[in-house]
């Protein structure tokens, strides 16, 4: 108990990206610092899952609770196993444990933005009228709904990263080497992290099918053309 408590009196200093402490962490794994990550990366998406899934129906949000965490938590071990590989051609020598910490760590961060912004959110989505019943689907409101969430979600990401950008600096002794890790980092995030959110729909799902957990065609398509669709369909008179 006496150490899950020193773990929550320890997050301010993870949200504020403190790097003396943060390279501490990194290099001494501890089991109930990760499950205390763990939890707040499902309280956080989960949440923020929830409001957004709201706006189609119940059973959606009650589906992204589980599958918004899924899809943080399989891109952080993707993204740990990339960046382990990545880290020693740019100039950081770093064990797959400690790139998995790191990861996890920004993705911690991430989703606590995320569950601050999950009653923003949610009054976004009870002020919209809701999907359920109509006999036509509004693509305005739709599209605008699905980019706030883009815009969001990409702003809680580049802020978790940023915010590790001075430990970064501290493992690699070299700014140049913090900025291209972090780039790669990034790129790794959006790449990952974007193509499982299009297989597992874990917000608004289609409009214009039954809710599902998972869809028979998931992999069918990918993030990209969907987006790029929508900002069409926005900005078309």
């Amino acid at each position: 108990m006496s150490t899950l408590s020193a773990n929550v009196e320890q997050f301010p200093d993870l949200l504020r990206g403190d790097p003396k402490a943060l390279k501490d962490w990194a290099h001494h794994w501890q089991g109930t610092r990760v499950l205390g990550y763990v939890a707040v990366i499902f309280i956080g998406a989960g949440l923020y899952g929830a409001a957004m899934g709201w706006w189609r129906s119940p059973r959606q949000a009650g589906y992204n609770l589980i599958k918004f965490p899924l899809v943080i938590l399989i891109t952080t071990l993707g993204n740990a196993l990339l960046n382990g590989m990545l880290a020693p051609l740019l100039g950081l020598n770093l064990r797959f444990r400690q790139s998995l910490m790191l990861v996890l760590m920004s993705f911690t961060i991430a989703c606590a933005i995320l569950g601050a912004f999950a009653p923003i959110v949610f009054f976004i989505i009870w002020n919209t009228p809701s999907l359920t019943g109509q006999t036509q689907i509004p693509w305005a409101t739709y599209n605008f709904v699905q980019l706030t969430q883009v815009v969001i979600i990409a702003f809680a990401g580049i802020a978790a990263n940023v915010r590790l950008l001075r430990l970064l600096e501290a493992l690699g002794g070299s700014k140049q080497v913090a900025r291209k890790t972090l780039f790669a980092w990034l790129a790794g995030n959006l790449f990952l992290g974007s193509q499982l959110c299009w297989i597992l729909r874990p917000f608004i799902g289609s409009p214009g099918l039954p809710v599902e957990f998972l869809r028979p065609n998931a992999l069918e398509g990918n993030f990209y053309e969907t987006v790029f669709r929508a900002v069409v369909q926005l900005l078309s008179p």
